[in-house]
């Protein structure tokens, strides 16, 4: 089965999160249209006039009327205004929690992504560093210089090497993650809390519009028996008032309090996931760092032993060298990769956190 050049490989895979851009943006757009269309029904059902219809007696022994006319609460054209504020709040809620919450969510994803492909062009380089080792013992070899098993020790690394980078793109290729805003995180979780506090006050002002109300309605009377000459206009000016409406503003207040404490708080909230993507990145980094130390010792034995053979002079000398630098290149590859993810992971911990 031919394998996949890894240049292409790549390619593909920075593809896919484009076209899974316009559908993360399709769902953002499709809730607030689904908000806004409701807010919009109940602004209109708030701001116009109700019908009324029906019979009266006035008082006993007058005569039965028709009452035909319309009303409208002033309060519920305020509360029409409000309940689009909110609807609107609501919407950038939303966009604001969705982005936050997938930067949290593919953070990791992301990082672990850029490290894959740093890891293929590594294992890219030393590939073609020793194809041109093998090039050169295969030459010995045609010349009696060297011996089969020298050329077997390189074709062995080639093979791990082909092994590593399928297995890299084997792990890039499941891996996805969508288009994220460039904003650093932080950033994201104060607009987020920014809007969940508009948002909040949008929903307490909606609240506090149903302490007071001031009706007005007009209409015709017609006396039905016996029928008096021609339809009498008529209107009415209500006024209500709550008299709970300060202990009902209290409790709206401490309500709007308790949800920013309960969002701080919340195991499942913005704010509490990133403490937790913060504290797994810094293990991460920590064992990272152990992991190049390590790797930083084997290389420092494989060049003192490489100074030891720097002129092989005899095939042990040669054969020893060609697995050394062999050793190399593979330790190459851990160290780079190493070294890639401690700074990719610093630099993001420095700018999100």
């Amino acid at each position: 089965m031919p394998q996949i050049p890894w240049k292409f490989f790549l390619a593909a895979t920075l593809l896919f999160p484009a076209q899974a851009f316009a559908q993360e943006r399709g769902d953002e757009h499709a809730y607030c249209s689904y908000v806004l269309e409701q807010a919009q029904a109940q602004r209109d059902l708030l701001r116009t006039p109700t019908a009324i219809a029906g019979m009266t007696q006035p008082e006993t022994g007058l005569p039965l009327q028709v009452v035909g006319g319309a009303t409208l609460g002033l309060s519920n054209v305020r509360k029409a205004g409000l309940t689009m504020d909110a609807a609107q709040k609501e919407c950038e809620l939303y966009k604001a929690t969705t982005e936050a919450q997938q930067a949290e969510q593919y953070a990791i994803p992301s990082l672990e992504r850029e490290a894959l492909r740093n890891r293929l062009a590594l294992i890219e380089h030393a590939h073609e560093s020793l194809a041109g080792l093998i090039e050169k013992t295969s030459k010995m070899l045609e010349a009696k210089n060297a011996t089969r098993q020298m050329l077997f020790s390189l074709q062995t690394t080639k093979i791990k090497l082909d092994s590593d980078r399928a297995d890299t793109q084997a792990k890039l290729s499941s891996i996805y993650v969508p288009a994220l805003s460039s904003q650093p995180l932080k950033e994201l979780i104060t607009e987020k809390e920014s809007s969940e506090a508009g948002e909040q006050r949008a929903l307490d002002k909606l609240s506090r519009q149903n302490n007071w109300d001031v009706a007005l309605s007009v209409g015709v009377h017609q006396q039905v028996n016996p029928v008096a000459q021609g339809a009498q206009p008529y209107g009415e000016v209500s006024v209500n008032y709550n008299f709970a409406s300060r202990a009902i503003n209290k409790h709206l207040d401490r309500a709007a309090a308790a949800h920013d404490e309960w969002k701080k708080t919340e195991e499942s909230g913005v704010v509490r996931i990133a403490e937790v993507l913060r504290q797994q990145l810094t293990d991460s980094l920590s064992a990272q760092e152990v992991r190049l130390k390590s790797v930083q010792e084997e290389s420092k034995s494989i060049e003192q032993n490489l100074g030891l053979v720097a002129n092989p002079d005899t095939s042990a000398a040669l054969d020893f060298s060609n697995q050394l630098t062999a050793a190399r290149l593979l330790m190459e590859i851990e160290a780079g990769d190493a070294s890639f993810r401690i700074q990719r992971w610093r630099d993001y911990l420095a700018k999100n956190f």
